[in-house]
C-alpha cells in the first residue's frame, strides 16, 4: 500500500474517534456547569481547556473563560486541532486524499458531516449536536466496519482509531478531578462513555470509584477500556508488521505499547486512582510516542498533525 494511502486512512480513524471523544467530554462537562451551581465556572472551564490540550487558548488569568468560549474552541472553531470541527473536516479531506481506497458510503457519510457541520451553536440545542456528532461519527465507523477488507486499509484505520481512543478515554478520566470543588461521578463518566449498562452487568452494583475505574482502564471486554484499545492496536501492528524478534522488540510501536499496557495491568488501582492524573498523562504520552514511532515507520515523508498545546 502506498505510504500516501495508509497515513490518510491512519488519520481518518483517528479523526473520527477525536471528534467523538471531544463531543463525549463536553456534553459530561457542560452539562455539570448547568447543574451545579457552586462550581466556578472561569476554573472548571481552563481546567477542562488544559485537559484537552487547549490551555494557550485562554493565556490572560485576567479574562474569565465562559462555557461559551469552551464550545467555541472545542466544538466549532474550524481553525484548532483540537475541535470537532477541525477534526471532521481534516477526517473528509483524507478521504479525498485516498479516495481510490475509500468507499463511496464511506466518503458520502463524511462529506455531507463536514458539509453539516454549524459555525455557531445555540445554547438550547448543545447536548443535541453532540448526539449528532456521535451518531455521524459511528455511522461513518460501521460503514467501514461492514464494507472493507480486513487487509491493510482496515488495519491502519482500526490503528489510528484505537491509539485515538487510549488518548481520548485517559483525557476523560483525567478529567475526574478537574476542580478540587467537583468533579463528574462515575456513573456520568460511565454513561459518556457508553459504559453504564456494560459496567452493571459487570459488577452488578452501583459504580464506586474502584471499580469504574478498574473497568475503564483495566477490563479487557469492553471497547472502549484503555487496556482493550491497547490491545486492539497492539494487534494491528502485528498484522501490519508481522516480522516477530527472537529476542525483545524491535518495533517501537509496540515497545511503547507494550510498556504502558504491562505498567497499568501490573499497578494496583488504588495507586492509579491515588494519582489518576498523572497516570494519565502518561497514557497520553504514550500514545504520542507510539503515533510518532508508527510516522516514522510508515509515513516517513509527511509531518504528523498534532494537538495545539499537547502536554509535552
Amino acid at each position: 500500500m502506498l505510504s500516501r494511502i495508509a497515513e490518510s486512512l491512519f488519520w481518518i480513524g483517528r479523526y473520527i474517534e477525536r471528534a467523538d471523544g471531544t463531543a463525549r467530554i463536553l456534553d459530561v462537562h457542560l452539562q455539570l456547569l448547568l447543574e451545579d451551581p457552586w462550581m466556578d465556572e472561569d476554573t472548571a472551564c481552563r481546567s477542562l481547556l488544559s485537559v484537552m490540550g487547549s490551555s494557550a487558548l485562554a493565556p490572560d488569568a485576567s479574562v474569565p473563560v465562559r462555557r461559551e468560549d469552551v464550545l467555541q474552541h472545542l466544538a466549532v472553531d474550524r481553525s484548532n486541532p483540537a475541535s470537532i470541527a477541525y477534526a471532521l473536516s481534516a477526517a473528509r479531506e483524507n478521504a479525498r486524499r485516498a479516495r481510490e481506497i475509500v468507499s463511496t458510503e464511506l466518503w458520502e457519510t463524511l462529506n455531507t458531516t463536514s458539509a453539516r457541520m454549524p459555525r455557531r451553536l445555540h445554547p438550547d440545542k448543545v447536548h443535541d449536536f453532540f448526539q449528532w456528532v456521535r451518531e455521524r461519527t459511528a455511522l461513518a465507523v460501521g460503514v467501514v466496519d461492514s464494507s472493507t477488507s480486513r487487509d491493510e486499509a482496515w488495519q491502519f484505520f482500526t490503528l489510528g482509531r484505537s491509539i485515538e481512543r487510549t488518548d481520548m478515554t485517559a483525557r476523560l478520566l483525567a478529567t475526574r478531578s478537574l476542580t478540587e470543588v467537583s468533579g463528574p461521578s462515575w456513573t456520568t463518566i460511565l454513561r459518556s462513555c457508553g459504559a453504564y449498562e456494560a459496567y452493571l452487568r459487570t459488577y452488578r452494583g452501583m459504580p464506586s470509584a474502584r471499580n469504574a475505574a478498574e473497568f475503564l482502564l483495566l477490563d479487557r471486554l469492553f471497547p472502549r477500556s484503555i487496556i482493550f484499545s491497547i490491545q486492539h492496536a497492539e494487534q494491528c501492528m502485528s498484522a501490519i508488521d508481522p516480522r516477530a524478534d527472537r529476542v525483545g522488540h524491535s518495533n517501537t510501536v509496540l515497545r511503547a505499547l507494550g510498556q504502558i499496557r504491562n505498567d497499568l495491568e501490573y499497578r494496583p488501582i488504588s495507586e492509579i486512582l491515588g494519582e489518576l492524573p498523572q497516570h494519565m498523562q502518561r497514557v497520553q504520552k504514550v500514545t504520542r510516542e507510539a503515533s510518532e514511532a508508527i510516522r516514522s515507520r510508515f509515513f516517513p515523508t509527511q509531518a504528523e498533525p498534532s494537538w495545539i498545546g499537547e502536554i509535552s
